[in-house]
């Protein structure tokens, strides 16, 4: 009861400074309940107070960390929110004050268990604060003798103890909502913060970020990607609160006079923004799912450097089959394949027609069909492709919408470098490509040999199989014997057991061999 109390307090407090900015965040009509209809009524005099176009992020960093990334999660649930507040969080702005330099060295030397002065040469005042961490430039000197910058990233003071609580009001309001409000359970509200939750709690251990850093490099390493690199990680200087990573020297992407200046080509840019997200998301299922301006930085050579990986995307198989289907249902007008590949996929329920789905990405793709690609956003494709899932009770995926909202602050990135964009110009080479593994002959061929490499395990472990179902049925024929059990109405002695359990053996064996036939020559 006094938990419910402090969680009411805290979300009326947040109602309030929400009313003062002019948002209208409860909802009106016959099914409001009555407490909430009077809830508007009392805030209506605040609400009218304040209003501008950007009202909710504004109120958003007034509350605080903890609403400022719920504000950045809601702005990938336009399924959720709607197209219109989904716009004005997208350009809510992740910056607060800095915390003072001396707890900033109080958390190095809790950390990384020296003084600051004892492990870096120079340490800066903080030259960026956003809502969980600040970046401190740094100077180390190496056991070689040699000098080095560096960048430290230091997590606030008690953050996590703040998400905390702030998140046991975020699950309050969302049960509450879900008991009192029963259209609202469809949007799923518990899971919305179960999904922020788990957000916040990567984002909190600078370790995982460090460790996102170092497999995106070996990705891109491996692959050799052309102009594309991560910044190195400090092992030794970094811990869950702390992380030293190596000094980006280098354009930020948003200023086009020194790109220029650089002489660097801002449309072959643009085309390389586009094709490295691509390439990421697509090729190895792992993406910085934060590419903003303020995260992008160019080398005078034009190499493309992002940092902040606190936010990263995965794909697995499935929805990168998935994706590949999608477009290429898009690219060849085949409606009826993509509708499908969703209801195959489970993310369309099954008592929809596919012919039904069908006309629904019709009336999305028919429209562009005659445009140039020019005129064709594909982050507004894929945001239209969603706008279709209420209406077909279509299952949210945090991982596709992750790489909807990434899209959207790439194409953003893409056009302010060169606004004559062509985005299927600059995807194609990449998604081409990409198709062709999914869903082109190169697709069965991978298929084929996963299926002949599983098949060659299997019957290499057929003997070891088979003793195993030995030593079963010499388990099972002692436990009848010894408990004097009959497990069939007819005498079945020890010698029946153990075909029955040989039967079985080969019984899974052969449904295993079934499925990898399927899977070769289906």
């Amino acid at each position: 009861m006094f938990s419910a109390l402090i969680n009411l307090f805290r979300l009326a407090r947040a109602g309030v400074m929400l009313a003062w900015h002019g948002v209208h965040f409860l909802p009106d009509g016959p099914e409001t309940p009555a407490p909430a209809r009077l809830l508007r009524r009392l805030l209506s005099p605040l609400k009218a107070r304040k209003s501008q176009p950007d009202r909710l992020s504004n109120a958003l960093v007034a509350l605080g960390p903890s609403y400022i990334k719920l504000g950045q999660f809601l702005a990938t649930r336009r399924d959720t929110i709607g197209a219109e507040l989904a716009n004005d969080l997208a350009q809510l702005q992740d910056q607060l004050p800095p915390f003072p330099m001396e707890e900033a060295k109080k958390a190095i030397r809790e950390a990384l268990g020296k003084n600051a002065d004892d492990i870096f040469i120079h340490l800066s005042e903080p030259i960026a604060a956003a809502s969980i961490a600040q970046v401190h430039r740094a100077r180390i000197r190496d056991t070689d003798g040699t000098e080095r910058d560096v960048a430290v990233k230091i997590l606030r003071p008690n953050i996590e103890k703040r998400f905390r609580r702030d998140l046991e009001s975020f699950y309050f309001a969302a049960r509450l909502i879900e008991f009192v409000h029963k259209p609202s359970r469809r949007l799923r509200p518990i899971a919305v913060v179960d999904t922020l939750a788990e957000w916040t709690r990567l984002e909190m251990d600078l370790r995982l970020e460090a460790a996102a850093m170092s497999e995106m490099s070996e990705n891109t390493e491996r692959a050799g990607d052309p102009a594309f690199r991560i910044p190195k990680v400090d092992w030794e200087h970094t811990s869950a609160r702390v992380m030293t990573v190596e000094w980006v020297d280098a354009i930020p992407i948003a200023n086009l006079t020194a790109i220029e200046r650089a002489g660097i080509d801002r449309e072959a840019l643009g085309n390389h923004v586009i094709r490295s997200f691509l390439r990421h998301a697509m090729r190895d299922g792992f993406f910085h799912a934060d590419m903003h301006q303020g995260n992008l930085f160019v080398d005078p050579d034009g190499t493309l450097v992002p940092v902040d990986f606190g936010i990263m995307g995965r794909l697995g198989p499935k929805e990168k089959r998935f994706l590949a289907e999608i477009l290429y249902g898009f690219i060849m007008r085949d409606y009826l394949r993509s509708a499908r590949m969703h209801l195959e996929a489970g993310y369309v329920p099954p008592h929809y027609s596919v012919e039904a789905f069908a006309q629904a990405l019709r009336s999305i793709g028919e429209p562009i069909k005659d445009r140039t690609a020019d005129d064709i956003s594909m982050a507004k494709l894929l945001s239209q492709l969603f706008e279709i899932t209420e209406l077909f009770d279509m299952k949210t995926r945090p991982e596709l919408l992750l790489l909807q909202k990434t899209m959207v602050a790439v194409e953003g990135v893409a056009r302010m470098l060169d606004p004559k964009l062509n985005m299927w110009t600059a995807a194609e080479p990449v998604v081409k490509s990409w198709m062709e593994e999914q869903i082109g002959p190169r697709a069965r061929l991978n298929e084929a040999v996963d299926g002949l490499t599983a098949l060659a395990s299997l019957v290499k472990d057929a003997p070891k199989l088979a003793e195993q179902a030995r030593r079963i049925s010499a388990a099972v024929d002692e436990n009848e014997s010894n408990a004097g059990l009959q497990l069939y109405a007819g005498a079945s002695g020890p010698h029946d057991s153990h075909e029955r359990a040989i039967r079985s053996a080969l019984w899974v064996g052969a449904i295993a061999l079934a499925a990898i036939a399927v899977k070769l020559w289906v």
